[in-house]
């Protein structure tokens, strides 16, 4: 019974507040450009009484001021500058989302003085113990919203992020991004997995509220899932397949793994390995020929030289065990062009 209600609750709340109604349609596009990122604790230099932010501070632990906070911002804006100046790209995102931000005043200051576009923000407040969230940005010239939610996931300790879901419609053709952050495996991977799960369900039910009222439903979940695309929690709880074939046999059971056939390097390194913890995924919808559409090669993990340390093997960090370091971010970001049908 009570997976029924949680079902039913998903279902409704989440239909009536996404389903986009009639409006104007953005400029039209031939390509939709979105980009994930966990730009690593982009945080203010302020101390937050609610949360505890308190080594993010000047007199913290970490000795964070405003000067390395406007290094780091002025590295995020060079990356989606160098994506905009990307001879396969060509343009800034039309929608970016990151990872581990601390509020909505230091992401929209990271991104506003970027020239010739002004993002608007979608952000929702989590009860995470630290105080990061997801930030969503998007382009009004290119976009038209619909809502948004938040879902918190159950645990029994600590609460982490939320999981957020956004409608949207790019030149009349709605969509839904689902963003994630889920729990990390601090401490020790087995036994912080069930958390991992517990995520998964929840960002499972909000893709089947959508898909159920529309089999043919345009969803692309993103975020750092903190599990690669053959772990459990994503491979079995969230409906993972890297066979395109078999996503658009499921019945919307499964979901097309961006990563597959990928031939490039993951987006975290980890004991010199790399790692495919931030991930892309796209409803069945996706892989027709109306609404938005998946092209070849309409994914990679985006980076340039200077995104690495000096060895050349690893992502360029803000700090390196516990020491800053003043780079970008230890995570690479993701690209996905989408086609508007």
């Amino acid at each position: 019974m009570q997976k029924a209600l949680r079902r039913i609750f998903f279902f409704f709340g989440t239909a009536l507040l996404l389903t986009p109604g009639i409006q104007a349609s953005a400029k039209p596009k031939d390509s939709l450009l979105i980009l994930w990122w966990n730009v690593e604790n982009l945080f203010d230099p302020y101390n937050d009484p609610v949360t505890d932010d308190d080594d993010f501070t000047p007199e913290g632990k970490l000795q964070w001021t405003a000067k390395k906070l406007l290094l780091k911002q002025m590295r995020i804006r060079h990356v989606i500058t160098a994506v905009r100046e990307h001879p396969e790209t060509g343009k800034y995102p039309d929608l970016l989302a990151f990872a581990e931000v601390e509020n909505r005043k230091v992401f929209l200051e990271t991104l506003s003085p970027l020239p010739g576009i002004q993002y608007k923000a979608v952000y929702h407040d989590s009860r995470d113990p630290r105080g990061i969230e997801i930030g969503l940005a998007w382009n009004p010239a290119t976009l038209v919203p619909a809502g948004s939610r938040a879902y918190s996931v159950p645990l029994e300790d600590k609460p982490t992020r939320k999981i957020i879901v956004a409608g949207f419609s790019a030149a009349g053709r709605p969509f839904h991004v689902i963003l994630n952050h889920w729990p990390s495996r601090s401490f020790d991977t087995a036994w912080t997995e069930q958390k991992r799960i517990a995520a998964a369900s929840v960002c499972r039910h909000i893709i089947d509220s959508l898909t159920v009222r529309n089999p043919k439903a345009d969803v692309i979940v993103m975020g750092d899932f903190n599990d690669e695309p053959g772990n459990r929690s994503v491979r079995e709880v969230l409906g993972s397949s890297s066979n395109a074939e078999k996503v658009r046999m499921s019945g919307n059971k499964l979901l097309y793994n961006c990563w597959s056939g990928y031939r490039g390097i993951g987006s975290y390194s980890y004991k010199n390995r790399w790692e495919r913890i931030d991930q892309i995924l796209v409803s069945p919808g996706m892989l027709d020929r109306t609404g938005l559409g998946l092209p070849e090669n309409g994914f990679r993990c985006f980076s340039f030289f200077r995104m690495f340390d000096i060895t050349g093997k690893k992502p360029y960090p803000t700090f390196e065990k516990g020491r800053y370091a003043g780079g970008y971010s230890d995570h690479l970001p993701l690209l996905l062009k989408a086609a508007i049908e």
